[in-house]
């Protein structure tokens, strides 16, 4: 029998499985690069305007390392590689991690693997399948930032080259995780390698951006940037790309010659035989389990708002003064530098909210793993499980939307020489947690009832920061935009602090983790 044999039955399953994701994907990168093409071009008024707001963007340190090298940023073209490309980069590479992960090592973990080479199939189809797939969505995903930019008029070289740097980009970090899912014996150890380089990619590239170049070339990251879209293409450096997934591909296949089914080449490290006070309790093994996550995505946001309260002052310079950064930065009435911070401290909240609903969903995943099972035998009650779950994501968004807020001030405190700013600017991102535990919320009750649609919490998040990132852009009528629990919110520092729509929210939220935790009394664990 070949080795690869049955490889089209399981690509033609895992491509039906993954439709959906696929479709949320491979959209959500492709808006990602179109819209930043639709909110530059209506930014300023005048080219002038432009030039003048480029030349205060080249000259920002914490901008270029946070987004890549500046490249004719008075140009739309420019804007968008410079904005998008590292984050697309990212997504395409998140995207290639998760469902590799879900066609192997997850596979594995859970014992499906085992029983499907039970059958007719090759040692290799399973893989094989999964990387086909996984290169094919990717393929879909640069097709697609390509198409869009090119039909919103942007020159056809820059755009090809944009869509293929994301593609090549998600291709690496997709063997990335197939090595690290040959590695280990866990998901979570696989996920956590794979995102672990991913993140050094991200700091290679920044390193080198602000230095003298050298350090990018070390990122995949950055070898998508060095292909200058919009400044002059060159191509040779996707070359970089396609060398490192084929090695790191060959090198996956050949360890998986040679490992057991199930296993990993490194052992999973056994723990103490007593876990500390820490875990004699639902909460402490709820912590545990997610502390890492926690402390992960509070960094990330501090790190942002870092770049973000750098801007400082010079809102106005970047801003240009179109009736579009009027319309959007003040809408409030208030001042510019003001409105511009509180859709930062918006956009934060809305980034925190990811955070919020992947934690919700660790109780989907404790009982899709059969975890749960073993600790509700005991005379632990689902509901103390459940809230414990809960508590977590809810301490864990303050933090996360907290440490935003605080790296924010903290650099615009110290550019302005307004300590205040530090208080100010966290109390702005945190006005928006009681719409973020709304989202996780409803994900919880997902959870409770009708569990396999539990990541529709997904869907609810892309509208929300659809309507509310562009619902004043594209014209969306009030009544959409009200349908968003942060449309009801404040958007503090510009506008003045009301008590009633943050309490009604909370309220909301409570009630919402009290429904999700009557669900789970009355169903079956699964």
């Amino acid at each position: 029998m070949s080795a690869f044999a049955g490889t089209p039955t399981f690509v033609r399953f895992f491509l039906r499985r993954d439709a959906f994701s696929l479709v949320w994907w491979i959209l959500g990168a492709v808006v990602l690069y179109w819209s930043q093409a639709v909110s530059v071009d209506s930014l300023y008024a005048t080219q002038t305007e432009f030039d003048h707001a480029a030349a205060s963007m080249q000259n920002n340190a914490a901008l270029i390392a946070m987004a890549g090298p500046a490249r004719v940023l008075n140009t739309v073209g420019g804007q968008v590689a410079w904005q998008a490309s590292a984050f697309g980069a990212i997504v395409a590479g998140l995207m290639s991690m998760f469902l590799i992960g879900r066609h192997t090592r997850v596979e594995e973990e859970s014992g499906r693997e085992e029983l499907i080479r039970a059958g007719a199939v090759g040692r290799y189809a399973p893989v094989v399948a999964a990387v086909v797939v996984v290169s094919f969505a990717n393929a879909l995903l640069g097709l697609g930032i390509a198409a869009s930019l090119i039909a919103y008029g942007l020159p056809a070289g820059g755009s090809i080259s944009l869509g293929l740097a994301a593609t090549l980009a998600g291709l690496v970090f997709m063997s990335v995780a197939l090595l690290a899912a040959q590695l280990t014996e866990g998901a979570r150890a696989m996920y956590g390698i794979t995102g672990a380089v991913i993140g050094i990619a991200y700091g290679l590239r920044a390193i080198g951006d602000i230095g003298n170049g050298s350090w990018s070339w070390l990122s995949p990251i950055g070898w998508g940037q060095a292909m200058r879209a919009y400044a002059g293409e060159i191509w040779w450096p996707a070359l970089l790309s396609v060398v490192a997934a084929s090695i790191l591909s060959f090198v996956a296949l050949r360890i998986l010659d040679r490992r057991d089914v199930g296993a990993g080449v490194w052992p999973t490290k056994q723990g103490p035989a007593r876990g500390g006070t820490s875990m004699r309790s639902a909460l402490g093994l709820a912590w545990r389990l997610q502390k890492g996550t926690v402390i992960g995505w509070a960094v990330g946001m501090f790190v942002m708002g870092l770049a973000y309260g750098s801007i400082g002052k010079d809102v106005g310079d970047l801003l240009g003064d179109s009736k579009f950064s009027k319309d959007v930065f003040a809408a409030s009435g208030g001042e510019l530098v003001k409105s511009f911070y509180s859709s930062i401290a918006l956009m934060l909240a809305l980034i925190a909210s990811s955070f919020a609903i992947s934690s919700a969903l660790r109780l989907r995943g404790e009982e899709v793993s059969g975890r749960v099972e073993a600790l509700l035998a005991t005379a632990l009650p689902r509901w103390r499980w459940a809230a414990s779950h809960a508590l977590v994501t809810l301490l864990g968004s303050l933090l996360v939307i907290a440490a935003g807020g605080f790296g924010t001030g903290l650099t615009y405190g110290l550019i302005s020489g307004d300590g205040s700013q530090v208080w100010r600017l966290t109390m702005a991102a945190l006005g928006h947690l009681p719409a973020v535990l709304i989202l996780a919320g409803l994900t919880l009750v997902l959870v409770g009832f009708v569990p396999r649609f539990a990541a529709a919490g997904w869907i609810a998040l892309a509208f929300c920061f659809v309507v509310m990132m562009f619902g004043k852009l594209f014209k969306f009528p009030a009544w959409l935009i009200d349908l968003s629990p942060f449309g009801h919110l404040p958007l503090l520092p510009s506008q003045d602090f009301r008590l009633m729509p943050v309490a009604t929210e909370i309220v909301v939220a409570g009630a919402l983790v009290l429904l999700a935790c009557a669900g789970l009394r009355r169903r079956d664990i699964s």
